[in-house]
């Protein structure tokens, strides 16, 4: 049995670092939907966002289960990972979406325009992995 891997400074950055990390929803009939996306999170508030086309599946899937969803999203990079799980909302309006954009140009770049755009907003409840956030235990 290896040992845990010990946190390090560069666990505060993993969340800010430009890599693709995984989002999960649930179809209507319980079966996961994992795509590849941009995501992006504020340790302040514990929110990870997703920007996405308002008709996407995975949209669909928050929407459909009754306005909010338990969803996860993850990242790794070698031996170094991260899973936030949490609860997903779908916000439309103008000041999330640009905030949501402006963020996610920081780690990500500029998105292209989308008069769609929508963001996922998750509010994170739980963290897991060897790079967690500070303030996950």
């Amino acid at each position: 049995m290896t040992a845990p891997t010990p946190r390090t400074p560069t666990d505060e950055t993993f969340w800010r670092e430009r890599r693709i990390c995984f989002l999960t929803t649930l179809r209507p009939d319980g079966t996961p939907h994992l795509v590849p996306v941009g995501v992006t999170y504020d340790p302040e508030t514990r929110i990870a966002r997703v920007i996405s086309s308002a008709g996407s599946k995975k949209v669909r899937n928050v929407r459909g289960a009754g306005g909010s969803a338990h969803v996860a999203v993850s990242q790794a990079e070698g031996r170094r990972w991260c899973t936030l799980e949490g609860t997903a909302v779908i916000k439309d309006d103008p000041a999330s979406v640009a905030d949501a954009e402006q963020r996610y140009a920081q780690r990500y770049k500029s998105p292209r325009p989308n008069p769609s755009r929508v963001v996922i907003e998750i509010s994170v409840t739980r963290a897991m992995g060897t790079a967690k956030p500070a303030g996950w235990t």
